[in-house]
């Protein structure tokens, strides 16, 4: 067995490890398995570049490529069809995870057609659909936090769906997520639905953050506010959960069995190399909290990682005069933090371009073969 001893301290400060890739090999092989057993791994999530990656890789997709191209020639129902299977074979070995931890761990997220941002509508059906066609307990479905997303976000919550809301960079939109989320719930207790099943993350960018904002620093001459918004901005997300989850209105509703929405931190490879490879572990750490991780920083981490405390709640002060700071250098943080929304969505939706070009490729190539 791996020695995963920080891996365990991490979950004892409160942090549930997530991995941020899946595949039929990594299901196949063991390798899923042993993150589980070895590496105190308790959630998946995935994403249509994720899919794209694992389609390219070998031949395990093949089999039923052949048998769902047979009944389909719409690229993205192909997709559909494999990605389900791969997440509900998931969802399956998270399950004992899921059923252990009370249903806070053990999730497995399937993101719906990123081309769908900003229609309201058809991502609450797709979401809906995904819910109702994987057929598992634990599964969340994810649904980019854009402004039409939270509505989509709210009611799917309200009709019990459990949400992973992605693409979340901005203070003020995490607060309007933790305010879709708590609407999509008082109108589930108003209705008579059980509020305690419907759990939800709310994931927060973070490495992204410090990318473009040390571009722009570097413009203006100020490297010396490099590499602290990332950090910065997640910490006053934290708190502004703290707020929520301290309430009034949040006594009520958990009054009434339900769970406080996560903060998840996504996005926590270390983009710069001259950067600390686990920054965006080691702090960010404090109690009801997920990090996403790929592989690599999970190793890193069993390695090298340091839990020093509940460094989410530190430098508060230091953290908010950071804003000040960056508006007085001339860098926009609410441009920033736009800019990296929209680029988010143009990725995921050019990575499923891809995946649906991926896919017609392979379903020529087997009926040629």
């Amino acid at each position: 067995m791996a020695d995963s001893t920080r891996m365990q301290e991490l979950a004892e400060a409160g942090v549930s490890a997530w991995i941020d890739s899946l595949s039929r090999e990594m299901l196949h092989s063991g390798a899923l398995a042993r993150l589980i057993a070895d590496d105190s791994i308790v959630g998946v999530t995935s994403n249509p570049t994720i899919f794209q990656k694992a389609l390219a890789e070998g031949d395990l997709y093949d089999e039923q490529l052949r048998e769902v191209a047979a009944e389909t020639d719409d690229p993205a129902e192909i997709f559909f069809a494999l990605g389900m299977t791969d997440i509900r074979e998931a969802c399956d070995l998270m399950l004992p995870v899921w059923e252990g931890s009370d249903g806070v761990d053990g999730w497995v997220s399937l993101e719906v057609d990123p081309t769908l941002a900003y229609e309201r509508e058809r991502t609450f059906d797709q979401a809906i659909r995904f819910n109702r066609e994987v057929g598992r307990q634990n599964l969340y479905v994810k649904i980019p936090a854009t402004q039409p997303g939270l509505g989509a976000i709210e009611d799917c919550i309200a009709r019990g769906v459990p949400i992973n809301v992605t693409l979340i960079f901005s203070l003020e939109r995490y607060a309007a997520v933790a305010e879709a989320y708590l609407r999509g719930l008082e109108r589930l207790v108003a209705s008579g639905g059980d509020p305690g099943k419907v759990l939800s993350v709310a994931s927060f960018f973070v490495s992204r953050v410090d990318s473009e904002a040390d571009r722009r620093l570097e413009a203006v001459g100020r490297t010396d506010l490099q590499g602290k918004l990332a950090v910065a901005n997640a910490r006053l997300a934290y708190r502004h959960y703290l707020d929520v989850v301290g309430d009034d209105r949040w006594a009520y509703l958990a009054s009434k069995g339900a769970r406080p929405q996560r903060c998840l931190w996504a996005s926590t490879s270390t983009k710069n190399p001259s950067y600390r490879d686990v920054i965006y572990v080691e702090e960010l750490i404090g109690p009801n909290t997920v990090n996403t991780m790929p592989l690599e920083t999970v190793r890193a981490f069993e390695d090298h990682g340091e839990v020093k405390g509940r460094s989410l709640t530190e430098g508060l002060g230091e953290a908010s005069r950071l804003l000040a700071d960056l508006a007085a250098a001339g860098v926009d943080y609410a441009d920033v933090v736009d800019t990296l929304e929209a680029e988010g969505v143009q990725k995921f939706s050019d990575s499923f371009a891809e995946l649906l070009d991926g896919i017609r490729a392979r379903v020529g190539a087997l009926a040629s073969a």
